[in-house]
């Protein structure tokens, strides 16, 4: 009987655990259901840090772009700001006129080369003569959405962005109002612009050239990126690569303005590359912190091209060349070596190195530029995410920098106080640039 008792003790203490164990989970069971809780914010993490996984998030922003770009068409208004004026000015060409003194719009005189001249006509017809905003609004939308994809594999070539920098390049409101909501030119240069870097990056030379070139035929503000592209092609293809590119540019200009320079060159020649031009003050985002005499003073527009020509050398002298040993290296290994040892240095060129350059020369010109019109942010707006990330800046000294310079845009009309804050904004991302990155990140490989 005592035996049994202490049987049936056994047995129901066995059981009691058993059921104890059942109600209260193992340590296992425990780390289990904590990863599995934080399994979510960890794929978010990995998400935004892991230059693996930058073309799904592009392709998020992508999808999400396109919600947000057809939100825009449908409730906000159109503004009529340049429109009217490009359509005037090609139905003149369209009817036959190619004297470029002869085109003109409610604006003034036809002040673009060629190419826009060729690419606002084929709007002229897509819009039923210019007159369908709604058509050429879903057209630069197209325009903005295939822009974005180019820039998106312009950022993934460099392994060391992290996709989240990407979420910054969709961010701008100003940048969908000159798209959707104006219409303008400058969107247009700067895809072929940016599908001329890509095609670098791809080391399709001509490709890349021709693209620029034609670029270049739609609005004269894509020379600011020349500095750097043909430093580039240089140190990528020496001497007799240099050559042929500049000519394959050449070339390209010459043909896409033939219509116009067979019967009336000097016309073409001083309105499509007017370098004298001059802005009206109430329309300039830059410098409304001087009065108007100033800004309209020749010796202020002096002193300007002064600061960007010493700014710009100073870059290319000091910075671009420091790497291989100096501007004199660089010159000497593109003038003396073989196509095939150019090659081979070519293949080892980061493409850290080659945005870099070509985004920070662009953004010189952009600091030191006389005017700044609203639609021009869209010369620098993709690019100034990737610039900021190429300094030794905090991270959330990069962020404010970013919302200064938007905020900057949008306020309208600009004020001195706006005009101050985008200067002040520009002067601390040149010298975060200046300063760049460490050694380690920055290094071209030999």
């Amino acid at each position: 009987m005592a035996v049994n008792r202490r049987t049936q003790q056994t047995r129901y203490a066995a059981s009691s655990s058993v059921s104890a164990s059942s109600n209260y989970p193992t340590e296992e069971q425990e780390s289990t259901k904590t990863l599995s809780i934080f399994r979510p914010i960890e794929l978010v993490f990995e998400l935004l840090l892991n230059h693996a996984h930058i073309w799904k998030l592009g392709g998020l922003l992508f999808l999400a772009e396109i919600f947000l770009n057809f939100f825009i068409i449908k409730k906000i208004h159109y503004t009529e700001i340049d429109w009217v004026a490009y359509m005037q000015e090609v139905s003149g060409y369209l009817k036959g006129e190619t004297d470029y003194m002869k085109l003109r719009g409610d604006t003034g005189p036809l002040v673009y080369p060629a190419g826009f001249v060729y690419i606002y006509s084929l709007l002229y017809y897509l819009t039923d003569s210019g007159e369908n905003i709604y058509k050429g609004q879903w057209i630069f939308m197209s325009l903005y959405l295939l822009t974005l994809i180019i820039v998106f594999a312009i950022y993934a070539k460099d392994k060391n962005i992290p996709p989240y920098v990407l979420i910054p390049v969709c961010l701008s409101k100003r940048l969908h109002s000159i798209y959707v909501l104006r219409l303008f030119n400058d969107p247009v240069a700067m895809l072929f612009l940016y599908a001329s870097i890509l095609a670098f990056l791809n080391r399709r030379w001509i490709l890349s050239s021709s693209l620029f070139s034609f670029a270049i035929s739609i609005k004269m503000n894509i020379l600011l990126f020349f500095p750097a592209f043909g430093f580039l092609i240089w140190q990528t293809q020496g001497i007799v690569g240099t050559i042929i590119q500049l000519s394959t540019m050449l070339l390209i200009q010459v043909l896409v303005s033939l219509p116009f320079t067979l019967h009336y060159p000097e016309s073409y020649v001083r309105k499509a590359f007017e370098f004298s031009r001059v802005f009206e003050y109430k329309w300039t985002v830059n410098w409304k912190f001087l009065d108007e005499s100033t800004f309209l003073s020749k010796d202020f527009a002096k002193l300007l091209l002064a600061g960007h020509m010493v700014v710009l050398f100073a870059f290319v002298f000091f910075r671009w060349s420091r790497l291989e040993g100096g501007i004199v290296s660089v010159v000497l290994r593109g003038s003396t070596s073989p196509k095939m040892a150019l090659s081979a240095h070519a293949q080892h060129i980061k493409p850290s190195h080659v945005l870099t350059l070509m985004f920070t020369s662009n953004f010189i010109g952009i600091v030191f530029a006389r005017s700044l019109h609203y639609q021009f942010y869209s010369w620098y707006s993709m690019t100034l995410p990737y610039l900021l990330w190429q300094t030794r800046l905090p991270v959330i000294i990069r962020i404010v920098l970013l919302g200064m310079v938007e905020w900057s845009w949008n306020v309208y009309p600009a004020t001195p106080k706006s005009s101050g804050v985008l200067f002040i904004s520009h002067c601390v991302i040149l010298m975060g640039l200046w300063l760049g990155k460490s050694k380690s990140k920055r290094k071209i490989k030999h």
